[in-house]
């Protein structure tokens, strides 16, 4: 079943128009439109930009990047800072192309995205290397490329250099991408296995920032606050360069997980809008003094289910809205969104425009179905070893993702890959985590799908609840009408569940986790069951 894209708002050409330049062009623009002397981006150290300064810097130090590093593609690896936002300006106008370093992901996972995306320098700060530690690692990627601190190229800086600055804007100096060029390689989260490539160009980039555009009320913003990390795509293009393009004034925040410390910034600059997941939000909530995320007209959380108690906190607390969105990597990352005046509770929103979508069946699922999606916001392609890119087949994407549409409104059921297959019928890890949210909303939790017994898979619920009752959780489940099918083999209680430096659940490593610790309570016989699927309460095991 094929759902064309939606006819209301904008027609596409429009999100054409605006797609037809380069990321570098579109921020020239906004200096331009709404003046040079306009503070576009303060971070952490309190430095701050104006449109006028930003533009200057990229143009000085692109002119550095262009003599002294080699190759194709520079590859950036920095916490959201006024540093990152002009590394990766800059690179665009060396003429390079910028590839997001997750710095968290590890050394192995590192050395293989610059081999994938052949890099050919790597641009850091050495404060930021001593502060997050990262000696070793820079050492060790230092044998992938040849790693430049910012500190160090701001001293090659000549008289030349900032004299084309001054020029460079006014003059027209800078280059002109073409917008089917590549504006950024982002690396997927791993979540799920080995990241991938993903290559984005200025068109895909500044469609999807034109489509939230639409789907977004931005007119209500004048300030954006984001304290994700550049290399995530969520980071980069709704949090990095739509408010930069779009003439608003961003605050950069380094780390998402200084809940006190984010909390006391949004007080002190007052956004309209703040991006983060349902987990940091609530952390933010709860650690802010009263009034001090009150400048909010609306808060944008991705990449986890927003929970009805998250909304119910921030509202009554400091009364604005949660909007939930869903994206990918591959779609730039924006594909629905809810308008903060019209929320579908369970729902991440409405298609944006110009999205079309593919409906699949999946065997064993009677409520939902395998989501494809082709729009301008689509991919270029997956980079490959041999440098070539691996196109959407004829534009499709294939999301992994099982959805269905509640009176047009997307609802997302979980990925494939997060299914158990228990006597035949698929159900979802999912759900089972937010069943135990509902239950222990103060605790996070993690559903694994485990080989046990002969039945095939079951269930194994992670959790940082202390003490959690299983009963309650069985209640629950029976109460929501579910069959016995979604009660947890086992609640292992553990101290802390994994979690990927962009804040989303570490698939990979709770599946493993969950394994470890089912194995270590079969051989303290620390339990008494036959097979998943008893009707008795799942075993709770505590964490050893």
């Amino acid at each position: 079943m094929e759902l064309p894209p939606r006819a209301d708002g904008p027609q596409a050409a429009d999100i054409e128009r605006k797609a037809d330049l380069s990321v570098l062009s579109a921020l020239l623009l906004a200096a331009r439109t709404h003046g040079g002397p306009v503070v576009a981006v303060e971070d952490g150290d309190r430095r701050t930009l104006t449109y006028t300064g930003l533009i200057r810097a990229v143009s000085a130090l692109s002119r550095v990047i262009r003599r002294e590093t080699r190759g194709e593609v520079v590859a950036i690896m920095l916490p959201s800072s006024v540093a990152a936002v002009v590394a990766y300006f800059a690179v665009l106008a060396a003429g390079r192309i910028p590839a997001m370093l997750n710095f968290t992901a590890g050394r192995r996972t590192l050395l293989g995205a610059c081999r994938l995306a052949n890099v050919g320098a790597i641009l850091t700060a050495d404060r930021f290397v001593q502060v997050a530690q990262l000696e070793t690692l820079v050492g060790a990627l230092s044998a992938a490329a040849p790693v430049f601190a910012l500190e160090s190229l701001r001293e090659r800086v000549r008289l030349r250099d900032k004299a084309f600055a001054v020029a460079a804007a006014p003059a027209g100096l800078l280059p002109r991408r073409e917008a089917s060029e590549t504006a950024a390689i982002i690396f997927t989260s791993g979540a799920e296995g080995d990241p991938k490539g993903v290559v984005l160009s200025h068109r895909n980039i500044l469609a999807n920032i034109a489509q939230v555009e639409a789907g977004l009320p931005l007119e209500r913003a004048q300030v954006f606050f984001n304290p994700l990390p550049v290399f995530h795509s969520y980071g980069l293009v709704p949090g990095m360069i739509l408010p930069l393009v779009l003439g608003r004034k961003l605050v950069l925040h380094p780390s998402p997980l200084r809940a006190k410390e984010v909390a006391k910034r949004i007080a002190e600059t007052k956004p309209n809008v703040l991006l983060a997941t349902d987990t940091f939000l609530r952390q933010y909530a709860r650690a802010g003094d009263p009034g001090s995320l009150s400048s909010l007209h609306f808060a944008v959380c991705g990449a986890e289910r927003v929970r009805t108690e998250t909304r119910d906190l921030v509202r009554s607390r400091f009364g604005f809205e949660v909007v939930e969105g869903y994206g990918v990597t591959e779609t730039s990352p924006v594909l629905a969104v809810n308008h903060p005046d019209d929320i579908r509770d369970g729902t991440v929103g409405r298609l944006l425009h110009g999205i079309a979508a593919q409906l699949e069946p999946v065997p064993g699922l009677s409520d939902g179905w395998r989501l494809k999606v082709r729009g301008p916001n689509v991919m270029e392609g997956y980079l490959q070893p041999d440098g070539r890119i691996r196109k959407p087949p004829d534009g499709w994407h294939d999301t992994g993702d099982i959805v269905a549409f509640e009176d047009g409104y997307l609802a997302i059921r979980g990925r494939l890959k997060r299914f158990a297959k228990i006597g035949g019928e698929m159900t979802s890890l999912v759900m089972v985590e937010n069943i135990a949210g509902q239950v222990w909303p103060d605790s996070l939790h993690a559903a694994a799908a485990i080989p046990v017994g002969p039945k095939g898979e079951a269930i194994i619920l992670l959790t940082e609840e202390k003490n959690p009752d299983p009963a309650k959780l069985l209640a629950r489940i029976r109460a929501e009408g579910l069959p016995d099918r979604f009660v947890p083999y086992r609640i292992l209680e553990v101290d802390a569940v994994p979690l990927l430096g962009t804040g989303k659940l570490d698939t990979v490593a709770a599946t493993q986790l969950a394994g470890q610790r089912l194995a270590e309570a079969d051989a303290r016989a620390d339990f008494n069951r036959d097979d998943p699927g008893d009707d008795d309460p799942p075993q709770t095991t505590s964490s050893a």
